[in-house]
């Protein structure tokens, strides 16, 4: 199951929220050695973790995180607009339908199969929000070898700008244009699951 939450402080969904912050904190803290913020030694939560935030979560049966993605309204401040703005040559997109895509995490608990299905459930469950919500394009930043394989989806997708080499490895922006045959595009090539089920 894909949960929706918005206004997470707010949200009743506590377990899968905990788990979630404390999944990125294994996966951006303690393996990929960002330098974050963390909270109470056990959660990855930094300023961009607001009321405005949007997260799809997978859960298990139990209620707790699998995997998860995070939208950001770029009218407010996101990631590339306010940390990584150079990455944009031609300028950072921002207005009231781009959202921005950030903190897709994958724990490696799961083993390379189940999280290639985790990945491609939460790309079919933002392209099913994105539509949902009247959203045109989608932003990003994220490592380079990933941004290869988001630009292949089958969406209509192009890069913003060139990589730029970090601690880590490269990353580049990207930006998505949403179109209404969005699904049908990512089923091209096996990315849309079609097979989802929501819960807010």
């Amino acid at each position: 199951m894909i949960l929706t939450i918005d206004n997470y402080p707010a949200s009743p969904h506590t377990l899968a929220l905990e788990t979630m912050f404390a999944d990125r904190k294994a996966q951006f803290v303690d393996f990929f050695d960002w330098d974050v913020p963390v909270v109470e030694d056990r959660f990855e939560i930094d300023q961009f973790d607001t009321a405005d935030a949007v997260y799809l979560i997978a859960i298990d049966d139990a209620g707790r995180h699998e995997a998860s993605l995070r939208m950001l309204p770029s009218w407010q401040p996101h990631l590339l607009g306010d940390v990584f703005p150079h990455l944009c040559p031609g300028g950072v997109p921002v207005g009231a339908t781009t959202w921005e895509s950030t903190r897709l995490c994958l724990p490696s608990r799961h083993g390379a199969m189940r999280r290639r299905e985790l990945r491609n459930d939460l790309i079919s469950a933002m392209a099913d929000f994105a539509l949902a919500r009247a959203v045109e394009h989608i932003t990003g930043v994220i490592p380079e070898g990933f941004r290869r394989e988001v630009l292949a989806m089958g969406w209509r997708a192009e890069p913003l700008g060139p990589p730029l080499r970090m601690k880590g490895g490269p990353i580049g922006a990207f930006r998505i244009r949403v179109t209404s045959d969005v699904r049908e595009r990512l089923a091209w090539t096996g990315t849309y699951t079609g097979r989802l089920e929501f819960a807010a």
